[in-house]
């Protein structure tokens, strides 16, 4: 049974974990909701923006320009992903390595999976406070990387994915240092833990088949799979925590126009955990691990006062996706298990906002964003079906007190139509998906500041 566990292994663990990692609504795995005094604005121009003390995670350099001794910010955002696959001639496993195949092996082919997104809470919290004259030091907690979907577990597309939950916890401590009244510098580090939950269905009577080499001796071992062992599932577990960095600039250029520039460092992962498989007819579970880097990104920033009711904000964001070609599965004696292509794209984040000030204790924000996906139409995986997509945003801030402020805001992804024609694994048990993904995100998030 030995070289059953190696192919079951490479069916299943390895795009399981591949494409799992890779998941999260905005930009591949990235989540810009780190507050909610900018989701009103669609995050347009936050590293320019220095409203509250999550400048930290935006522009570090921000902190020089808050009032008061001390700032902390602490806040919810709640994602609601909906994200429904239509088929257009998904197929069981064929192809000439598959016959002659026991019956057995082709598994029926299942529904669309029904609704695979969720609602998830992205929260956060960033305290900022003065050190020496002209330094602050600030710290943030927050989740810049995850989310949560799931099918229906009968689906046709199980043998690829059934459940992702990726999540992070970034603990960002950072120092601003005010130079002058025109420009100030921050910088900080990054310590970021990942967890990742990932099951798939697993066909063990494909695995037989191929193992024994197909034809006559494939059939043969095919057969000898019991029937109540025909099918089961793999849950992947796994973690790391590693370091990054990230850098930030605030220009004051005149008394009503300030640049922001900001840059955040990649973060390289040696992601390890376990392969635990249920229903199997000999136990295969195994340990694995991963490389995986994070990508950079840079973000250029302008906000523009016009008088002393509107202020207009616009910004620019590169990130460096293309730096993942591919993920290389190992497993645990440190032979390869297999590589998923993924070939991301870099991608740009394109912003536009304004805020009205409608009293002394009234402001109302509203927002525009355009962002791009690393994913190619050919690479394209259950597990990150993603596209490119569109932000609408509004909200306001409410002055509870001369030292308090809340925030609400809303926002709606309007994410293009995404296809999908990925026949990996079509002729080793898995079987062709066709067809089309409809998906939105609605985003709603409350926020709670004060200084002393």
């Amino acid at each position: 049974m030995a070289c059953i566990k190696r192919t079951a292994l490479s069916l299943a663990v390895a795009s399981v974990f591949a494409g799992g990692v890779s998941q999260a609504h905005a930009s591949a795995f990235a989540l810009i909701e780190q507050n909610a005094s900018g989701l009103g604005n669609a995050y347009s121009g936050a590293a320019a923006v220095a409203e509250d003390a999550s400048t930290i995670y935006y522009n570090p350099a921000g902190m020089s320009l808050l009032q008061g001794e001390t700032q902390i910010s602490t806040g919810l955002n709640f994602i609601n992903l909906s994200l429904k696959f239509n088929d257009s001639g998904s197929s069981q496993p064929s192809g000439a390595a598959l016959v002659p195949f026991n019956a057995a092996a082709l598994r029926p082919l299942g529904g669309t999976g029904g609704n695979a997104g969720s609602i998830s809470g992205v929260p956060n919290f960033y305290m900022a406070g003065d050190i020496a004259p002209n330094w602050k030091f600030g710290i943030g907690v927050n989740v810049p990387f995850g989310l949560k979907t799931e099918y229906e577990p009968d689906w046709l597309g199980r043998f690829q994915a059934i459940k992702s939950e990726i999540s992070t916890l970034n603990v960002n401590p950072s120092l601003s240092w005010k130079l002058n009244d025109t420009v100030s510098l921050g910088a900080g580090f990054n310590y970021q833990q990942i967890d990742a939950e990932l099951t798939s269905a697993v066909n063990y009577v494909a695995a037989a088949f191929l193992a024994a080499g197909g034809g006559a001796a494939g059939a043969a071992a095919a057969a000898a799979v019991p029937a109540a062992n025909a099918e089961g599932t793999v849950s992947v577990t796994a973690s790391d925590g590693a370091w990054g960095y990230n850098l930030g600039a605030m220009l004051q250029l005149s008394p009503d126009t300030r640049v922001g520039v900001s840059y955040r460092s990649p973060i390289r992962y040696h992601v390890t955990g376990s392969a635990t498989f249920f229903n199997a007819p000999t136990n295969l579970n195994t340990g694995v691990s991963l490389n995986i880097e994070m990508p950079d990104s840079a973000s250029v920033a302008l906000q523009k006062k016009l008088g002393s009711n509107w202020t207009l904000l616009a910004d620019v964001t590169w990130t460096g996706w293309s730096k993942i070609k591919e993920l290389a599965i190992q497993r645990s004696d440190g032979s390869t298990l297999n590589n998923t292509p993924e070939n991301f794209r870099n991608t740009w984040r394109y912003g536009v906002g304004a805020t009205y000030r409608y009293s002394d204790s009234w402001s109302l924000k509203m927002g525009l964003a355009y962002d791009q996906t690393p994913v190619n139409d050919t690479d394209r995986t259950p597990r990150l079906p993603d596209q490119n997509r569109t932000w609408l945003a509004f909200g306001g801030q409410y002055k509870l007190s001369k030292d308090s402020t809340l925030d609400l805001g809303y926002a709606h992804l309007f994410i293009k139509n995404a296809t999908i024609n990925q026949n990996e694994g079509n002729t080793t048990g898995f079987g062709l998906i066709s067809g089309t993904y409809k998906g939105s995100v609605d985003v709603l998030g409350v926020q709670f500041a004060y200084r002393f």
